[in-house]
């Protein structure tokens, strides 16, 4: 009965807090009427029913199930799932201060954070952690989330692991005080050439809008001009954070983006006078991963001629949403209202035909071959759009068109490559690899500059892949093998260069012969090409 008892809880907050918003009409009324309904359901059902039920479980499924029938956004999350929901958006957690990968049942250390606890007491990557306190974590088939259990906990308290280094014949012991580790935003920022900047954002969180400026402003040091801004893949995050993102590249009070649903009334987002940022050319790059905040970014920048977006149609996410506690410590995450660009464009795709059809959008536009030429993709007049200084035409109801088309990547075409990714084969082999070479590398290699200009994949490490390849019944295929060959040399030098330095020294190889990154430089080096840009479809 207690779990009833909180269900009605439940249910007597939600009445009070709908009837608020209602008050004084039949809405209200029917509010009521439908959660005495679900009342009564669940009192017969506790009263009646043949077996034992677990009332929580059922409201939970309930609740679930009415939110997924609103839109794709609308979700209900646990007490148990709050931390971990919202704690990549909220810039840190408290932890060890490791990164670490699963290989072979092995809990192996790929990185510690720079500062952090770790670190501190001379934990290394490449230790293997065989016990967390006195519980055996080697073996066991822990995932992911069971060691992350394990590793964080409140800042101050202690954990002690055992190590197994390779140098070391008797376990090792770290004694670990948790400290707050940062989440950090920001993968890369350097320059691609002289005076072009580069920075690529993982998410929109608490810390994005900082990091974006103490990169803004460390570039700028070095003299750059113009600013590649890479959102491929980011899904985005905090509106706020975007916003502040735009505000660097506008002139006082222009709109960078509005919201406004059925209960919400119409609220403006402007710039102000702080932008650092006004006069460059700016590049942003997108694919059909980059959503919601990165969306708003790249639409504003679009509508108002401000840069130009290379790549790929985004995924179209225009939906805001709001979180409301609930009494027993779970939380509703609701939409609330859309988000318009400045032209009044609301990017948010079709959802109207259910769940399963919204999540298989992305494979349509493979099976269409959108993510092969910009030709396949018709937009009725209704979405078409003028932007508000050269009058080009921009499309809204689906994501944000590129302003230039950046086709997939012909690699993924190729059979033997896909297995090796889809199969997990290169990065275990990349994490083997440095297990047995980590030391001759650092010596050999003390800068990045230097391994990045001399180190070569040789044909034995290539055969060393293809052999563990073939372990996991992926035959190799001669002509798929020599089409993929210097992809694969610049994945796993890629690699081998994150586990080394950092993301940053990662990006600044795969970089090199992106299709991407090539064109913006192109276009950024190219005044005229930049300008046509800008004007391309001017009526």
């Amino acid at each position: 009965m207690s779990s009833l008892r909180n269900f009605l809880r439940n249910v007597i907050t939600l009445i009070v807090f709908t009837s608020l918003l209602c008050v004084g009409t039949a809405k209200a009324q029917s509010v009521k009427n439908q959660a005495i309904k679900y009342q009564n359901l669940l009192a017969l059902i506790d009263a009646f029913y043949v077996d034992t039920v677990n009332v929580e479980h059922l409201t939970e499924d309930a609740i679930v199930k009415v939110l997924a029938d609103l839109d794709p956004h609308s979700i209900y999350i646990s007490k148990d799932e709050i931390k971990e929901m919202n704690e990549p958006l909220q810039g840190s957690f408290s932890g060890i201060g490791i990164q670490f990968n699963i290989l072979r049942d092995t809990l192996m250390v790929v990185a510690t954070i720079p500062g952090g606890p770790s670190e501190k007491v001379g934990l290394r990557a490449g230790d293997r952690i065989v016990k967390i306190g006195e519980e055996n974590v080697a073996g066991t088939g822990l995932k992911n989330m069971g060691v992350r259990k394990r590793l964080r906990g409140e800042k101050g308290t202690v954990v002690t692991i055992y190590v197994k280094r390779k140098s070391e014949k008797e376990l090792l012991e770290f004694i670990i005080t948790r400290d707050n580790i940062p989440i950090h935003s920001l993968d890369a920022a350097y320059l691609l050439t002289k005076n072009i900047g580069y920075i690529k954002l993982n998410r929109f969180a608490a810390t994005t809008s900082e990091e974006f400026l103490e990169a803004l402003l460390k570039l700028k040091s070095q003299n750059m001009k113009n600013l590649v801004l890479d959102l491929r893949g980011n899904g985005g995050g905090y509106m706020q954070a975007a916003i502040n993102i735009v505000d660097q590249f506008m002139d006082a009070n222009q709109l960078i983006v509005y919201t406004k649903g059925l209960t919400t009334p119409r609220r403006e987002n402007r710039s102000t006078e702080a932008g650092i940022f006004k006069n460059g050319k700016v590049v942003i790059l997108l694919d059909e991963g980059s959503a919601s905040a990165s969306e708003i970014v790249s639409g504003a920048i679009q509508d108002w001629d401000r840069g130009i977006i290379i790549g790929r149609r985004s995924f179209g996410k225009g939906l805001v949403q709001r979180q409301f506690p609930l009494s027993d410590g779970s939380m509703i995450r609701l939409t609330t209202a859309h988000y318009y660009t400045p032209t009044g464009r609301c990017i948010q795709k079709p959802y109207n035909k259910g769940l399963e059809d919204y999540h298989m959008d992305i494979l349509k536009r493979f099976k269409s071959g959108e993510m092969i030429s910009a030709d396949s993709i018709q937009f009725p007049d209704s979405l078409k759009y003028s932007t508000l200084i050269n009058k080009r035409t921009v499309y809204g109801g689906g994501g944000i068109m590129p302003d230039i088309f950046i086709p997939i990547d012909t690699s993924l075409n190729y059979k033997y490559f896909n297995l090796l990714v889809r199969k997990n084969v290169i990065y275990p082999f990349v994490v083997n690899y440095m297990d047995e070479n980590r030391d001759q590398l650092k010596k050999k290699y003390p800068k990045f500059e230097k391994f990045m200009k001399d180190f070569e994949v040789s044909d034995s490490m290539l055969s060393e892949l293809v052999a563990l390849g073939e372990k996991q019944g992926i035959e190799k295929n001669e002509s798929d093998y020599l089409a993929v060959v210097d992809d694969l040399k610049l994945h796993i030098k890629a690699l081998l260069a994150r586990d080394l330095w950092d993301s940053s020294e990662y990006y600044k190889i795969v970089n090199k012969k992106n299709d991407f990154i090539l064109k913006a430089i192109s276009v950024l080096e190219n005044p005229k090409l930049y300008d046509n840009g800008l004007k391309n479809n001017a009526n």
